[in-house]
């Protein structure tokens, strides 16, 4: 089973807490007021909602991730893949090529992926 499903203003949020983990929810309040504009208590709020399933945890005033970034990632991946694609992901990759410039770099990058 994958990572809980982050929704895109959490997963804003988990980029700050992945980004500056462990931290105190006063200093995240901060920081998301001055990138997402969010007030102190809507900070607060998301925090607890993500402590209440399972994606973060709090520890008085300490927040930190349960899942890391690149838990959650592939978790939307394989959603995406499952939803999209009927689960086929020679379907999504045929379909990332056609709509991506892929350079030289990438596409070697990519090959070294795939050969491990």
């Amino acid at each position: 089973m994958g990572a809980p499903k982050v929704f895109e203003s959490e997963y804003r949020f988990c980029l700050i807490v992945w980004e500056n983990e462990p931290e105190t929810c006063a200093n995240l309040a901060k920081i998301s007021k001055e990138r997402l504009g969010w007030s102190r208590t809507t900070t607060y709020t998301v925090v607890a909602r993500l402590c209440e399933r399972g994606i973060l945890k709090k520890e008085g005033s300490v927040v930190s991730a349960l899942y890391s970034k690149e838990d959650i990632q592939i978790s939307e991946m394989d959603e995406l893949i499952d939803k999209k694609f009927e689960g086929s992901v020679p379907a999504f990759v045929a379909a990332f090529a056609k709509s991506k410039k892929i350079s030289d770099k990438d596409r070697e990058e990519i090959m070294a992926l795939l050969g491990e």
